[in-house]
């Protein structure tokens, strides 16, 4: 589970194909829920839903062992996004859930993580 308490963190994510996670993340979704976006770095990655964002951890030598971690939108309090610049290329979302913490994710810099900010912002603010 992401440690909300010491930043979870997910680094250098780079939008994938929606099946790179969806065979593992179909068996989570629920009835009219559906993958938007998936995003991964060496072995983790995030999946972003129409319900949710599901953030898997991949561990262990072997990989077999997974770690799921699910945010619903409804919890999100705030978010915010640093874009990537001539120096800093890797841009970064914060999210706040209420009660529970923050968690960072860093994604590289040809992502477009304006439209990630778009669609979290059509499912917080409905």
């Amino acid at each position: 589970m992401i440690d909300f308490n010491s930043e979870g963190f997910f680094a250098r994510l780079k939008k994938v194909d929606n099946n790179e996670f969806g065979k593992i993340i179909n068996d989570f979704l629920i009835d009219g829920e559906s993958i938007i976006g998936a995003y991964k770095s060496v072995r983790d990655g995030v999946v972003f839903t129409t319900k949710r964002i599901i953030a898997v951890n991949i561990q262990g030598l072997t990989g077999k062992k997974q770690d799921y971690t699910s945010i619903p939108y409804s919890k999100i309090s705030t978010f915010s996004l640093e874009t990537a610049g001539v120096f800093d290329l890797d841009a970064e979302l914060e999210l706040y859930m209420s009660g529970v913490g923050k968690v960072k994710f860093q994604f590289t810099g040809n992502t477009d993580v304006k439209a990630i900010c778009k669609a979290i912002s059509q499912f917080v603010l409905e």
